[in-house]
This record gives C-alpha cells, sequence and structure tokens, in this order.
C-alpha cells in the first residue's frame, strides 16, 4: 500500500511536469509527437528506476563531499548503456530524440529525486518513487505530444484522424508546445479546484 503511494504521488501529487513544472527542456523539444513523447518518458523513467535504487544501495558509501558529482556518475552510466541500447534497437526514435537522450543527464528530475527520496529511503521505495515519476513524466510528455500532434497533424501516434490540411502547423512548432503546455496545465488546474 505504502509503494502504491508512493507511485500515485509521482503521478498525480508530485507530477513533475503539471506540478512541479521541471525538465521543461525536454518537455518542450521532444514533444512534437505523442510517440517521442512517450519514447522520451519511457527513457527518463528507466534512468530514474535504475539510478534511485542503485543511489539508494550506495549511500552509506559515498562522503558527503562528493555526493553529487557520484550521483551524476551513477546516472550518467545509465544514460550511457540507454543510449547504447535506443541506438543499436530504436534507431529511428533515437534519431528523433537526438541530444535530449544524453541530456538525461542533467535532467533536474532525475537528480532531484536522487537527492530528495533516493538518497534518504530504502532500495524497494526508491525504485517504486522512480517508477512514479517516472510515469508521471511519462504521461505528461505523451499527453502534450498527443495534443499537439492532433492540433498539427490531424494524426495520433501515426493514425490520421482527419486530413493534415487542417492542421495547425504552430501546434507542431516550438511556440506550439508552450501554448499547449500552458492550456493543458491550466486545465489540470481546474480540474483540481472543482
Amino acid at each position: 500500500m505504502k509503494n502504491l503511494r508512493i507511485v500515485l504521488n509521482g503521478i498525480i501529487t508530485e507530477n513533475p511536469i503539471f506540478v512541479l513544472l521541471l525538465g521543461m527542456c525536454p518537455t518542450l523539444g521532444t514533444t512534437s509527437s505523442a510517440i517521442n513523447g512517450m519514447g522520451m518518458g519511457l527513457a527518463t523513467m528507466f534512468v530514474l528506476i535504475c539510478s534511485n535504487t542503485a543511489i539508494s544501495l550506495i549511500k552509506n558509501l559515498i562522503p558527503d563531499m562528493v555526493r553529487i558529482p557520484a550521483y551524476i556518475v551513477v546516472i550518467a552510466s545509465f544514460v550511457t548503456v540507454l543510449q547504447m541500447v535506443m541506438q543499436a534497437y530504436l534507431p529511428g526514435l533515437y534519431s528523433s530524440l537526438g541530444l535530449f537522450i544524453p541530456l538525461i543527464v542533467v535532467n533536474c528530475i532525475v537528480l532531484g529525486r536522487a537527492e530528495a527520496f533516493a538518497a534518504k529511503n530504502k532500495p524497494v521505495a526508491s525504485m517504486f518513487d522512480g517508477l512514479g515519476i517516472g510515469l508521471g513524466f511519462t504521461i505528461a510528455l505523451t499527453l502534450l505530444g498527443a495534443v499537439r500532434e492532433l492540433l498539427g497533424t490531424g494524426k495520433i501516434f501515426d493514425i490520421s484522424l482527419y486530413s493534415e490540411d487542417y492542421g495547425m502547423l504552430l501546434f507542431v512548432l516550438p511556440p506550439g508546445a508552450f501554448i499547449a503546455l500552458g492550456y493543458l496545465i491550466a486545465l489540470i488546474n481546474r480540474f483540481k479546484k472543482a
């Protein structure tokens, strides 16, 4: 029950995009389509789960003076593994996400969870925290990507719902990310207050 609460906390209460407004660079940069948003979210979730668990396991071995650099080395190791696997098995997604995959190393969500949660909790709880925050991030990126893709091209996950002629190019471009994200945050806040 406690682990379920930790997961739901990451999805609802502390959603990194819609509540904490963290990780805006990959959020705005990779969500031109639902598949890109989901791919980036799942990649970040993998790194969150693995790094949270590893950091929780070795937290007592790391001196305070080198705590943050040690966390970054752990995170970078998992990002490197992820990058190599994506490049080998998902080259299309890897090329569309491009530079944003290595930037997971410096994503404030990943380092923040390592410092705020994994360094203070047991490995299983830290793993579930990574899962919850990762799911929240994945849901937010997929939803934002789906809205942008639908409004911009008339498709969701490359399934055409209406002619691309009626799409609004603005939503596929970077300004559309800001507009769509702003409206989604406003909509979510409206439902929270109701």
